[in-house]
């Protein structure tokens, strides 16, 4: 694994990998602020022959995940594959809001006029993303947001690794990995002859389902911009001579790692996962057709005269007993990377009948595009046609609607914000606490993800004190988190938080001025029950799963029970405490192997447990986390106020 990157600030890395596109494909603009990559509006609207089979596309399709998978997704953007990509920071989902934004502003999903009434002529959305939980949650938050604002919108996820069983993957299911850059193929291409919403949809699940990949690696890799030491423990080192069997993109642990065997016998054990049906732990597709297209993808860093022997290997044991397949289409090059990783990945596409009564997958797959992170070039005409065009769609997504008054008001604004700032504080001097636990059991970034989020939220809060009403104030600290924060988190924390606003109209009853009253330690835990029930939809997480779900359900409780800040914060303690030799069932820690999850407690947990300590007084925090973060909150250097059972709970 090599340390040493041209680039070491991993936020300048990201940006300026995703204006490369606009460099390299004039027919794609970028949002910065949101870090989308999206067609320029009017690409493509040449009358030649060239651009007439795209000039009827109803279906945008949008897709993305965490940088570093370049060129997925940013290099997919383009006439005939993606409509738009949304970026995360490295090895971590987008936030809900910056999906929200290419849904409603970045792509065309308005409907267009119906003649017969139908719905045939209507524009939608189609968004694909990979099986991993922060994807899954956030850009399904923000499917439910689009859809809520009237959008068709549907989303396709992916799962085609077989590296780890059904056994160990348990909840999680199948991870995603380069078999996806097929199915974002196809649907493309579909799209762009005119095809439905349900038929793009239809056909997307199809190919989803007819995909196995497993990838193998010599080492993991190393993001820019982090220590080395948070890259795992020693263990987690491959040693000289191992290669891993299903290592994830994200470094996460596979099969089996086997040393001394060369790449026959490599190639041959990666085969056998993936067609094997006596395997029933990973038999989770049965490769009959008489057509199959095999994509051999580079990880990032093996050269093309290695891949190019890898490729050969392949191909030859496919065409050998017991196999005899002789792929239809053979795929090879850099589709989907590990940043620089020492490895590669094989997929094996089933190719079957779309039943749509026209195009077949082949067919779609050969679909010329003008994305260059594909195959194809972009052409000369495009180079033209796009020169003087310097449209880009800068109107934003409209905003949400203003949240109205849910009745319960802080008697003491002041008091609640400053044992709000107390909490947050808690956490930020917590980070490295809880990223040395995350770099034992997870990637290391759960400490900085939430010191970041609070940072931000007292930044907020000193530009913008508590001003009483409960909702409306959680609803712009809300904006903040969903902006700030990223990742399995960020998207948990935005729904709960989301779902506590309107649970706060609720138990309040949205009054008039006569009908206000104090917000006290009951409400709260009313309106917290009711978040919790709203999460448990988008989560199958609960309390035994070593998730942040350990120490906010048990504070739920204790505070229900109770109406004592005090003893929830301490109930929320011992749930997090409990997460020290639990076994995950959800997150990429299901993936990592080891004995580190007997060592230390569930990151999350901890850290949202500091929150509540901080918040009920119970912990003192010098905020030595962050020297700005003391001056960023009105009433910060004020001293800690005691928080009794009485306490309002801001």
């Amino acid at each position: 694994m090599s340390n040493r990157h041209f680039i070491n600030d991993p936020n300048h890395l990201v940006l300026t990998a995703l204006q490369s596109t606009t460099l390299l494909n004039p027919g794609v603009a970028l949002d910065t602020t949101n870090k989308i990559v999206y067609l320029r509006p009017g690409y493509g609207s040449s009358s030649s022959s060239h651009n007439a089979s795209h000039q009827k596309q109803k279906v945008s399709l949008i897709s993305g995940g965490g940088s570093g998978h370049e060129p997925s997704f940013s290099s997919m953007v383009g006439r005939g594959l993606l409509s738009a990509c949304v970026a995360g920071t490295i090895f971590a989902s987008p936030s809900a809001e910056q999906v929200r934004r290419a849904i409603m502003g970045r792509v065309d999903h308005n409907s267009l006029s119906t003649d017969h009434g139908d719905g045939d002529n209507e524009r939608g959305v189609l968004v694909v993303v990979m099986n991993y939980t922060g994807d899954v949650l956030n850009f399904g938050l923000a499917v439910e947001k689009a859809k809520a604002a009237g959008v068709n919108v549907e989303m396709v996820v992916v799962g085609d690794d077989v590296g780890v069983g059904r056994t160990k993957a348990g909840k999680v299911g199948r991870r995603g990995i380069a078999g996806t850059v097929l199915v974002q193929k196809i649907a493309g291409a579909l799209a762009s002859q005119g095809r439905s919403l349900k038929e793009v949809t239809m056909v997307a699940n199809l190919v989803a389902d007819n995909l196995v990949s497993v990838g193998a690696s010599l080492e993991h890799v190393h993001v820019p911009g982090r220590r080395a030491e948070t890259h795992g423990a020693e263990d987690k080192t491959l040693k000289e001579g191992e290669v891993e069997i299903g290592m994830g993109i994200h470094n996460e642990q596979g099969s089996s790692r086997e040393k001394g065997i060369g790449l026959r016998e490599l190639v041959g054990k990666m085969l056998k996962q993936l067609l094997d049906q006596s395997d029933k732990d990973r038999a989770f597709l049965e490769v009959n057709s008489n057509e199959v297209v095999l994509l051999v993808n580079n990880l990032g860093g093996v050269s093309p005269l290695e891949m190019g022997g890898i490729v050969t290997e392949v191909v030859t044991q496919l065409a050998d007993k017991p196999y005899g397949i002789k792929p239809v289409r053979t795929l090879s090059g850099t589709y989907m990377t590990s940043l620089n990783g020492l490895g590669f990945s094989i997929s094996l596409l089933n190719v079957v009948n779309t039943d749509i009564g026209g195009p077949g997958m082949i067919e779609l797959l050969d679909y010329p595009c003008e994305a260059h992170g594909w195959t194809a070039p972009i052409s000369k005409l495009t180079w033209e046609e796009q020169r003087d065009n310097k449209q880009t769609r800068e109107n934003d997504a409209k905003s949400e609607e203003e949240v109205r008054a849910c009745g319960l008001t802080f008697a003491q604004p002041e008091k609640a914000q400053k044992q709000l700032v107390a909490g947050l504080k808690a956490v930020i001097a917590a980070e490295p606490e809880v990223t040395k636990y995350d770099t034992t059991v997870g990637d290391g970034d759960c400490g900085i993800g939430l010191k970041r989020g609070a940072e931000a939220i007292l930044s907020h809060l000193n530009k913008n004190p508590l001003t009483g009403d409960a909702a409306i104030d959680l609803s712009k600290i809300v904006t903040v988190v969903e902006q700030t924060m990223d990742g399995t988190s960020g998207a948990l924390y935005g729904i709960f938080l989301n779902a506590l606003v309107a649970s706060l109209h609720t138990v309040g009853g949205g009054g008039g001025e006569s009908d206000k009253k104090a917000v006290d330690g009951n409400a709260w835990a009313a309106a917290l029950k009711l978040s919790c029930e709203a999460l448990s939809k988008y989560t199958p997480a609960r309390p035994g799963d070593r998730t942040l779900i350990d120490a906010l359900y048990p504070f739920v409780d204790a505070l229900e029970k109770t109406g004592d800040v005090k003893k929830a914060a301490e109930a929320a303690k011992q749930g997090a405490e409990g997460t020290k030799g639990m076994k995950a069932n959800l997150g990429r820690t299901v993936y990592i192997g080891g004995s580190g999850f007997e060592q230390v407690p569930d990151p999350g947990a901890w850290g949202l447990a500091k929150f509540f300590l901080g918040l009920a007084g119970i912990e003192k925090s010098d905020g030595g986390g962050s020297s700005n973060a003391n001056k960023q909150a009105k009433g910060s250097d004020d001293g800690w106020e005691e928080v009794s059972k009485e306490a309002e709970l801001p």
